[in-house]
Protein backbone atom coordinates (compact mmCIF):
# COMPACT_ATOMS: atom_id res chain seq x y z
CA UNK A 1 0.00 0.00 0.00
CA UNK A 2 2.77 2.45 0.93
CA UNK A 3 4.66 1.61 -2.25
CA UNK A 4 1.76 2.57 -4.54
CA UNK A 5 1.34 5.83 -2.62
CA UNK A 6 4.98 6.78 -3.22
CA UNK A 7 4.75 5.83 -6.87
CA UNK A 8 1.66 8.02 -7.28
CA UNK A 9 3.44 10.96 -5.60
CA UNK A 10 6.48 10.47 -7.85
CA UNK A 11 4.33 10.39 -10.99
CA UNK A 12 2.46 13.54 -9.95
CA UNK A 13 5.72 15.33 -9.14
CA UNK A 14 7.29 14.40 -12.48
CA UNK A 15 4.21 15.46 -14.45
CA UNK A 16 4.14 18.80 -12.63
CA UNK A 17 7.78 19.47 -13.57
CA UNK A 18 7.33 18.76 -17.27
CA UNK A 19 5.96 21.00 -19.94
CA UNK A 20 4.74 20.63 -23.47
CA UNK A 21 7.20 21.97 -26.05
CA UNK A 22 5.93 24.84 -28.19
CA UNK A 23 7.78 27.01 -30.69
CA UNK A 24 5.76 29.98 -31.95
CA UNK A 25 5.99 30.36 -35.73
CA UNK A 26 7.49 26.93 -36.46
CA UNK A 27 5.77 25.15 -39.34
CA UNK A 28 5.93 21.76 -37.66
CA UNK A 29 4.67 19.76 -40.63
CA UNK A 30 7.31 21.32 -42.86
CA UNK A 31 9.95 20.68 -40.18
CA UNK A 32 9.07 17.00 -39.89
CA UNK A 33 8.99 16.56 -43.67
CA UNK A 34 12.56 17.89 -44.02
CA UNK A 35 14.33 14.88 -42.56
CA UNK A 36 18.08 15.52 -42.29
CA UNK A 37 17.52 19.11 -43.51
CA UNK A 38 18.16 17.89 -47.06
CA UNK A 39 15.43 19.98 -48.74
CA UNK A 40 16.50 23.21 -47.02
CA UNK A 41 13.20 23.87 -45.24
CA UNK A 42 14.71 23.73 -41.74
CA UNK A 43 17.29 26.39 -42.58
CA UNK A 44 14.71 29.17 -42.48
CA UNK A 45 13.82 28.24 -38.87
CA UNK A 46 17.33 28.59 -37.39
CA UNK A 47 16.83 32.08 -35.91
CA UNK A 48 13.43 31.09 -34.49
CA UNK A 49 14.96 28.00 -32.83
CA UNK A 50 17.81 30.00 -31.30
CA UNK A 51 15.44 32.65 -29.91
CA UNK A 52 12.99 30.13 -28.46
CA UNK A 53 15.28 27.28 -27.41
CA UNK A 54 14.32 27.72 -23.75
CA UNK A 55 10.77 26.64 -24.68
CA UNK A 56 12.15 23.14 -25.28
CA UNK A 57 13.86 22.80 -21.89
CA UNK A 58 11.86 20.87 -19.32
CA UNK A 59 9.99 18.79 -21.88
CA UNK A 60 10.30 15.02 -21.87
CA UNK A 61 12.06 13.05 -24.59
CA UNK A 62 8.74 11.52 -25.61
CA UNK A 63 7.02 14.91 -25.88
CA UNK A 64 9.86 16.38 -27.93
CA UNK A 65 10.03 13.32 -30.17
CA UNK A 66 6.32 13.63 -30.83
CA UNK A 67 6.48 17.40 -31.37
CA UNK A 68 9.64 17.67 -33.53
CA UNK A 69 9.50 14.18 -35.01
CA UNK A 70 12.08 11.45 -34.88
CA UNK A 71 15.58 12.90 -34.36
CA UNK A 72 18.07 12.62 -37.21
CA UNK A 73 20.63 11.21 -34.76
CA UNK A 74 19.91 9.66 -31.36
CA UNK A 75 23.05 9.52 -29.18
CA UNK A 76 23.38 7.71 -25.87
CA UNK A 77 26.05 8.99 -23.47
CA UNK A 78 27.36 8.09 -20.05
CA UNK A 79 25.17 8.12 -16.95
CA UNK A 80 22.02 7.34 -18.96
CA UNK A 81 21.94 10.72 -20.67
CA UNK A 82 21.03 11.05 -24.32
CA UNK A 83 20.93 13.58 -27.13
CA UNK A 84 18.42 14.16 -29.89
CA UNK A 85 20.25 15.76 -32.81
CA UNK A 86 18.43 17.53 -35.65
CA UNK A 87 20.25 18.77 -38.74
CA UNK A 88 19.45 22.37 -39.65
CA UNK A 89 21.20 22.61 -43.03
CA UNK A 90 22.02 20.23 -45.87
CA UNK A 91 25.39 18.48 -45.95
CA UNK A 92 27.06 15.12 -46.36
CA UNK A 93 24.33 13.51 -44.20
CA UNK A 94 22.01 13.86 -47.18
CA UNK A 95 23.96 11.18 -49.06
CA UNK A 96 24.45 8.95 -46.00
CA UNK A 97 22.82 9.84 -42.66
CA UNK A 98 25.53 7.87 -40.84
CA UNK A 99 28.41 9.84 -42.39
CA UNK A 100 30.18 12.50 -40.33
CA UNK A 101 28.81 15.90 -41.28
CA UNK A 102 29.88 19.41 -40.28
CA UNK A 103 26.43 20.85 -41.03
CA UNK A 104 24.72 23.00 -38.41
CA UNK A 105 22.83 20.90 -35.88
CA UNK A 106 20.58 21.44 -32.90
CA UNK A 107 21.26 19.04 -30.04
CA UNK A 108 18.85 18.52 -27.16
CA UNK A 109 20.41 16.90 -24.10
CA UNK A 110 18.22 14.81 -21.81
CA UNK A 111 18.93 13.89 -18.21
CA UNK A 112 18.73 10.34 -16.95
CA UNK A 113 15.11 11.14 -16.00
CA UNK A 114 14.31 11.92 -19.65
CA UNK A 115 13.96 15.70 -19.23
CA UNK A 116 15.46 18.17 -21.73
CA UNK A 117 18.13 20.05 -19.84
CA UNK A 118 20.07 21.83 -22.58
CA UNK A 119 19.62 22.93 -26.19
CA UNK A 120 22.79 23.74 -28.16
CA UNK A 121 23.70 24.64 -31.72
CA UNK A 122 26.96 23.53 -33.32
CA UNK A 123 28.53 22.35 -36.53
CA UNK A 124 28.60 18.57 -36.44
CA UNK A 125 27.84 16.40 -33.45
CA UNK A 126 27.79 17.68 -29.83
Amino acid sequence: MKYSFYVAILVLWMSACTKDPKLEGLDIEQWKADRGACTGMRTKHIDLLKRQKENLRGATANALGEYLGKPDIHQLTDRNQKYYVYYLEAGTQCQDIKSASKSLTMAIRFSAMGMATEVTFQHGMP
